[in-house]
């Protein structure tokens, strides 16, 4: 969940939260740049979810402040449990996180423990004068370790937002990706998109000694991104002083799954990227120019771990 979160406070302020019986639904939306729909299962998150509302299907929908959610849920990293509920305070709508940490501390040890025997004269051992019948020094130092619970509570104001607040807030309708292909590691994607976009900004503004690299016009820092069905990566940048480029090899293009294709297997045999596998020399190519700033936001993602698949359509969008 942190790792979630600190991927969406990259792209955006607040973050959308709808929460139902089935999913949970996280989207950023912000006034310009990436957007983020993402649709989790609740046993990603959640060992045990409970959520009722009056809507259809118990749907809640919150407005939450990313900065905070993400230091409170920062704190819970070491918790040995943590709960989060929905509550009011003040009449104010909040997230409550309580954590609960154990933490191994030390106590000194009992001061005396004595050893008595019924009918001491009738023992069968011989009494040492030098023994000691009572266990521990009162004057001992020594520490005695054990397991110490604490709990802390962090309140996270949010918005509750009506279902006609959001009912015309709709996910972009994209076209059927040319290419599906599993990036290279995200930390070494990012970096040579940063580099390349650095690049293109230094040359842009080198010839006009007023402006400076982050003044340049958008156009100056867009990434040349292409993908094919057979494995290829290229990113490149192109100015008129500059052209460079990177390309990976061997990286795997994802199967369809006919179950989430439109058509069944049919759908597949017809989808776009199914038919760009036919195609050869730079017909095989799709291609996409994006801003190089908002890319490196987008791969920001990559603390979250795994695999990222990027869907590109011809020229018009980049879909995580």
């Amino acid at each position: 969940m942190p790792g979630l979160t600190a991927s969406l406070s990259s792209l955006g302020k607040d973050v959308w939260l709808q929460l139902n019986n089935e999913l949970l639904r996280f989207t950023v939306v912000p006034e310009q740049g990436s957007q983020v729909w993402a649709v989790l299962a609740i046993d990603t998150i959640f060992e045990t979810y409970t959520i009722q509302s009056a809507a259809e299907n118990d749907t809640i929908n919150l407005r939450i402040p990313l900065a905070p959610l993400l230091r409170a849920l920062r704190s819970a990293l070491n918790a040995s449990s943590a709960s989060i509920r929905l509550t009011k305070k003040d009449n104010v709508p909040l997230l409550s996180l309580t954590i609960i940490t154990s933490n191994l501390t030390s106590s000194r040890p009992p001061i005396s423990i004595t050893a008595t025997t019924l009918n001491p004269d009738n023992s069968p051992f011989p009494k040492d004068s030098s023994a000691n019948d009572s266990f521990g020094d009162p004057n001992a130092t020594g520490l005695f370790p054990h397991d110490r619970e604490t709990t802390i509570t962090q309140d996270i104001p949010v918005m509750v937002l009506a279902a006609a607040t959001v009912a015309s807030i709709h996910e972009p309708q994209c076209p059927q990706p040319n290419v599906h292909i599993i990036l290279p590691p995200l930390l070494q994607l990012k970096a040579i998109s940063e580099r390349f976009t650095k690049l293109a900004l230094s040359t842009s503004s080198s010839g006009t000694r007023d402006r400076r690299a982050a003044d340049a016009p958008p156009s100056s820092s867009r990434l040349i991104l292409s993908a094919n069905a057979h494995g290829v990566l290229r990113i490149g940048v192109e100015t008129s002083a500059l052209k460079i480029e990177s390309k990976w090899e061997g990286l795997t293009n994802p199967e369809l799954d006919p179950g989430q294709v439109e058509g069944g297997e049919e759908g597949v045999r017809g989808h776009a990227s199914t038919r760009m596998k036919e195609k050869e020399g730079e017909e095989a190519w799709s291609t996409v120019r994006v801003e190089g700033r908002d890319w490196g936001r987008v791969l920001g993602v990559g603390r979250l771990g795994g695999r990222v698949i990027a869907c590109k359509s011809m020229k018009l969008s980049v879909d995580e």
